[in-house]
């Protein structure tokens, strides 16, 4: 009995992330992405600097500032850099094709940035991004080391591009001395990522991801060979470990693919997560219908650092590699804060 106890205690009670949406505008295509399709405003700084007070208030340890593209906000170098101060570990991905122009306005503000690349292949990874995006991202490596950033290459894995990975791990990742995130497709909603990966690739994915420069939560692959989450035993705490923010500065629940209610926040972040109606949201987190075999990797990573289970004991060893490798566990001791 003190055993299982044991196992499935609680570590952490406050969120560790928020995923801040700046805007859901795109200047990309992608095809296992339905974001670009939205309608969207920008969010304001002014929301922004009152959110991350409340954010602090809250506990919250990384930002995400994210989108649709968030370099297409003209304010996100002031965002960053704001995040940045307060002692946040932020973090930004990009498809690349704005980065180049914005590096030097972005330096030294974001902690974890990553490229998306989703294949060697230029043709190949711009008909997947529905936009020629392949040269902004080789353009954005060399601009990013040439001003001493430490960029990552995320590459979202899919049944027709694994095969892809040992060409893009010699011949750019091993050069450039990045590295390489392995971000396994997820499907959601009416967004379709085609057949999943087998046993036999699940297993690939595992070892490659054991590779010097290469990242992958192993907790990713378990839950994937448990057919993802159970709604009658949820592994899934997405409302009670991430905030999501909209560019309509909407608190969302319990997280953005499956949103089900949001919340105004009029300034008021703080008060709004500790109020009875998103106390009642929280605990439905994993529970939803729609939470049924749901692997959404952005949820699952803060999910897999609260609880101890396997799941918690899979993920760890990759979690301690990356913010190793990356010096970010730098930014969590307290004279950093």
């Amino acid at each position: 009995m003190v055993f299982t106890f044991c196992y499935l205690m609680r570590i952490r009670s406050k969120p560790v992330l928020c995923n801040y949406y700046v805007t859901y505008r795109c200047n990309a295509k992608c095809s296992f992405c339905d974001i670009w399709e939205r309608p969207s405003p920008y969010i304001t700084l002014d929301d922004v600097a009152q959110n991350l007070r409340d954010l602090k208030r809250l506990g919250v340890e990384v930002i995400d500032f994210t989108g649709g593209e968030p370099l297409l906000h003209r304010q996100i170098d002031q965002m960053l850099g704001m995040a940045h101060d307060m002692g946040f570990i932020t973090t930004l991905t990009t498809n690349g094709m704005l980065y180049p122009k914005l590096a030097e306005r972005l330096k030294g503000k974001v902690d974890m940035l990553h490229f998306s690349l989703d294949s060697p292949d230029r043709e190949e990874h711009d008909t997947g991004r529905g936009v020629a995006c392949y040269d902004f991202v080789m353009e954005s490596i060399k601009v990013a080391r040439a001003l001493g950033e430490r960029p990552d290459i995320l590459f979202t894995v899919f049944r027709h591009n694994l095969h892809q990975l040992e060409e893009l791990y010699q011949n750019i990742i091993l050069p450039n001395k990045l590295l390489l995130i392995l971000n396994p497709a997820f499907a959601y909603n009416e967004v379709e990522t085609g057949e999943q990966l087998t046993e036999e690739e699940l297993t690939f994915l595992s070892n490659f991801g054991k590779r010097k420069y290469v990242y992958l939560n192993d907790g990713f692959v378990e839950l994937r060979r448990d057919g993802g989450n159970h709604i009658d035993k949820p592994v899934c705490k997405a409302a009670s470990t991430t905030l999501v923010i909209s560019p309509e500065n909407e608190l969302v629940l319990p997280c953005y693919h499956l949103g089900t209610k949001s919340f105004p926040i009029q300034g008021k972040l703080y008060e709004l997560y500790q109020s009875t109606e998103v106390e009642a949201l929280k605990r439905l987190e994993g529970r939803l219908p729609a939470c049924e075999g749901c692997t959404i990797n952005c949820y699952m990573q803060p999910s897999f650092a609260v609880e101890l289970n396997k799941y918690f004991w899979k993920a760890l060893p990759s979690t301690l590699k990356y913010n190793y490798l990356k010096g970010t566990w730098k930014r969590l001791l307290p004279f950093n804060n």
